[in-house]
């Protein structure tokens, strides 16, 4: 179908203008102040919302294949576009794990059968399968996930010789999961030891702590600065970590810095990270146990610093659903990760209320420069031309999280009962109204990501 939205209040590109957009064969065609006069299959008066990009998802977990008791692409991507988000990246511990050219197809083949959202997946890398890593193809794989610290899927990488090695030949970005293994296993020890079962609050945040977040984030960007790699070290949870990175500048789908250079190391920081800290583990205990942790209350205001000023360029979910079941259990059995995609945006909305953030900068670190960052093709902004992957939000619309009403398979969510302030109304993903005022038109299925490497 071609869509007009007319009256709506675009937000794009650091500015926010009243806007009509034509999407006409899944691309926008035209936009501009007056287009009431072109014709199209369905017209939306946007009047009083606001149109905005989609969002980009740089880091989720849909635990396909192998792990779908706690979720499968189709229920989470389906969170992911109720939520606003339009494309995805996933990541490869699933079971098995994503380490050979052929399981990574098989991932893109049961995206491209049910996921309502775009989709793209990284390569895993092991300490014996760099010659696999290194057939990735540039062109149609968003990286390479990296975990120098042991997570979710027994994925760590930790030998020296595989880490130098790969990062001298990677053929394109490398995504890392930073917290240095010696160190939580020595606190992990320590903390056994003295508490035993009857474990505090916020013991989480002491395990995984400061320290073996600077230390695996510092030896990463040493190796990449050696090697001149392209790194982007994911989820930022320590406000010490932010010192590692520069100010970045978007110019022309680059990020740059003030020299001119590209920006080689970036960084992402993740809503939980940005919304909860220790204090929070009191009400929600192992409900929010999540690698790296959760942290202490000057760590988020930090990392919100570091994203206004630019050294930090992403923010994206880490989203990681596990059944209700498993993070019942007590704190040394109880999984990691916790479900996001569908309030995700949510969350950065009711900041931009409370005057943390500007909407420009959330659309900003939300869409333009994760496209910027991973070099996606005709994606992450309105621009004519490119794909229609698009969201109306009202700004004004109370409503509070319930549990009927999430999509996530694992049927629980860290905000329920949460008020927020907004939500999305539509979200077009490729051209396709995918999800319009709590419906979702299931008939057309998202498109692999591309990108523009060389």
């Amino acid at each position: 179908m071609n869509y007009l939205i007319l009256n709506g209040n675009l937000v794009n590109e650091g500015k926010i203008l009243p806007s009509d957009v034509l999407i006409k064969k899944g691309r926008i065609e035209k936009m501009g102040s007056d287009l009431q006069g072109e014709s199209a299959d369905i017209i939306i008066d946007a009047r009083g919302k606001y149109l905005l990009p989609g969002m980009i998802d740089d880091q989720v977990h849909f635990r396909e294949p192998g792990l779908t008791h706690k979720a499968t692409i189709e229920t989470e991507a389906r969170a992911a576009v109720r939520g606003g988000t339009t494309s995805f990246m996933e990541m490869p511990n699933t079971v098995p794990n994503t380490l050979t050219q052929s399981l990574l197809e098989d991932k893109y083949k049961i995206a491209a059968q049910t996921s309502l959202a775009n989709y793209s997946f990284y390569m895993g890398a092991s300490n014996d399968n760099l010659e696999e890593v290194l057939k990735t193809p540039v062109e149609n794989v968003c990286g390479i996930k990296v975990f120098m610290g042991s997570s979710t899927g027994n994925m760590l990488v930790d030998s020296p010789l595989v880490l130098e090695k790969l990062f001298q030949e990677a053929p394109m970005l490398i995504a890392t999961h930073c917290e240095d293994e010696a160190t939580v296993q020595a606190r992990l020890a320590h903390f056994k030891k003295l508490y035993g079962e009857n474990v505090p609050y916020d013991i989480h945040a002491l395990i995984r702590n400061e320290e073996a977040c600077l230390k695996s984030s510092s030896f990463a960007v040493d190796l990449a600065r050696r090697h001149g790699t392209r790194l982007h070290i994911l989820h930022i949870s320590t406000g010490v970590e932010t010192s590692l990175f520069e100010k970045g500048i978007r110019d022309n789908g680059r990020i740059l810095l003030k020299d001119g250079n590209e920006k080689r190391i970036t960084a992402e920081a993740c809503v939980h990270h940005l919304w909860f800290d220790s204090d929070d583990y009191r009400n929600l205990g192992v409900k929010i146990k999540c690698n790296p942790a959760i942290k202490a209350l000057p760590n988020k205001n930090l990392i919100l610093e570091a994203i206004l000023d630019d050294r930090i360029d992403v923010i994206a979910t880490d989203h990681a659903p596990h059944t209700l079941e498993e993070k019942s259990e007590s704190y040394w059995k109880a999984p990691s990760g916790l479900p996001l995609t569908q309030h995700a945006l949510q969350v950065m909305l009711e900041m931009v209320k409370q005057g943390k953030i500007t909407l420009e900068k959330v659309v900003e670190k939300t869409s333009h420069s994760v496209a910027d960052c991973f070099q996606i093709k005709e994606r992450g902004y309105v621009r004519e031309g490119y794909w229609a992957d698009l969201i109306l939000v009202d700004l004004n619309a109370e409503m509070q999280v319930e549990t009927a009403d999430l999509e996530s398979k694992c049927g629980w969510s860290p905000f329920e009962k949460e008020i927020f302030h907004s939500r999305v109304t539509h979200t077009w993903v490729s051209g396709h109204l995918a999800y319009a005022e709590g419906k979702f038109d299931l008939s057309k299925k998202g498109e692999r990501l591309h990108f523009t490497r060389k």
